[in-house]
């Protein structure tokens, strides 16, 4: 059904919606506040690990690492576990770049498979032909707040061939199958907390895992790969360098603004799900526009809402556009056919059938907890508009 015609008041009120919003009050500004008035450890205060311990426990397992971003994130991932120079990591195209460019990192190369069209996760079967015995991880994506849907397949995958396997969750904290947390099937998973993600620090990430060789490692590579337990700037120990290590530290004001996050997200979660529910109800009975319809016992967090576009994708987000809507098409440009992965690989189109296909299709319409029911009327009525 289509949704009813915004009267002349409301188009003239309803005006660039954006993309996306942060979800913030009073005590995001309190926690921040009180860190920078208390004049001291803006850089290793208790907020770090208090903020470690809350996502550990709120996602299910033993240990969390906090970082400065995502892609330190992933980065120290990789080393922790000890992926070498020359390795191959199985990844998605389907993707924020930072995915495929870890492994670069460390001098390992990442081995892009296909995608399933349902949550644009990586395709078993694909990955099965991309395994070779320089093969070492399989790591998944799991898109826009949804798990990938063929994760467990995957896990049993690399149990079966001895890879590990590892989950680039930046997208979808809070995300479940069968009631159980996206982050923990993994042998270690990554959360990102830039600004458009579920939670946010602004800029930052988490690691995830339950393997106290490779957290210990982890909390080495993250300031410099100094061994000691005490605080460097509240002691006359100058510790020992024992690794080499980087300066992927989160600061205190970044950690105390994800604390208060963290603590509101069952409402964040709440309100997007509401919002997605809406927006469903406005656009899925349209024959050209599929939206995120998926089973019951996916539990989607909608971090983002992408609906595919049958027929002219670009036009219609022009026309989004020239009506005051922000939209991206996450990824219209998947990662093997961006210029640097072009040019270092020589790869082509065709060589992603399905991932190709999806990135043509794909766009991603304003979600965020605050958005208005009249901001989701006019979007739909926006979107209907120009299909008609």
């Amino acid at each position: 059904m289509a949704p009813l015609p915004l009267s002349r008041s409301k188009e003239n009120i309803i005006k660039n919606i954006p993309l996306f919003k942060m979800y913030a009050n009073e005590t995001d500004v309190e926690a921040v506040t009180k860190v920078i008035r208390r004049q001291s450890f803006w850089a290793t205060g208790e907020e770090i690990n208090q903020f470690e311990q809350e996502l550990a426990k709120f996602v299910g397992r033993k240990y969390a690492v906090v970082f400065n971003s995502g892609t330190s994130a992933l980065h120290t991932m990789l080393l922790a576990f000890e992926i070498k120079t020359n390795d191959e990591v199985i990844v998605p195209s389907f993707t924020f770049v930072a995915t495929a460019n870890a492994p670069f990192f460390i001098g390992a190369k990442p081995v892009f498979a296909d995608i399933e069209g349902d949550t644009y996760g990586l395709d078993v079967q694909s990955v099965k032909q991309k395994i070779t015995n320089k093969t070492k991880a399989i790591m998944p994506i799991h898109y826009g707040g949804c798990a990938c849907s063929h994760l467990v397949e995957l896990k049993e995958l690399a149990e079966q061939k001895g890879l590990l396997f590892f989950e680039d969750a930046a997208q979808s904290l809070g995300a479940k199958i069968d009631n159980t947390n996206v982050g923990t099937f993994g042998d270690a998973a990554m959360f990102s907390f830039c600004q458009d993600k579920m939670i946010t620090t602004g800029e930052g990430g988490v690691i995830v895992t339950d393997n106290k060789d490779s957290y210990e490692e982890m909390k080495l590579i993250v300031s410099h790969g100094r061994a000691d337990d005490k605080n460097y700037f509240n002691s006359t120990s100058l510790g020992d360098y024992i690794r080499l290590g980087y300066n992927f530290r989160m600061p205190s004001m970044n950690a105390a603004l994800g604390l208060a996050q963290l603590r509101k997200i069952t409402d964040v979660i709440r309100k997007r799900q509401k919002n997605a529910k809406e927006y469903s109800q406005l656009l899925k009975e349209n024959p050209q526009i599929k939206t995120p319809e998926l089973p019951k016992r996916f539990f989607h967090v909608y971090q983002k809402y992408t609906i595919n576009v049958e027929n002219k994708r670009d036009e219609l987000q022009k026309h989004l556009s020239q009506n005051h809507i922000v939209t991206k098409a996450y990824f219209g440009t998947p990662v093997h056919l961006t210029n640097f992965y072009r040019s270092t690989f020589k790869y082509k189109e065709g060589m992603l059938p399905i991932t190709e296909q999806k990135a043509r299709k794909v766009l991603s319409i304003p979600m965020f907890p605050s958005l208005t029911k009249e901001e989701i009327t006019y979007v739909a009525e926006k979107i209907l508009e120009f299909i008609k």
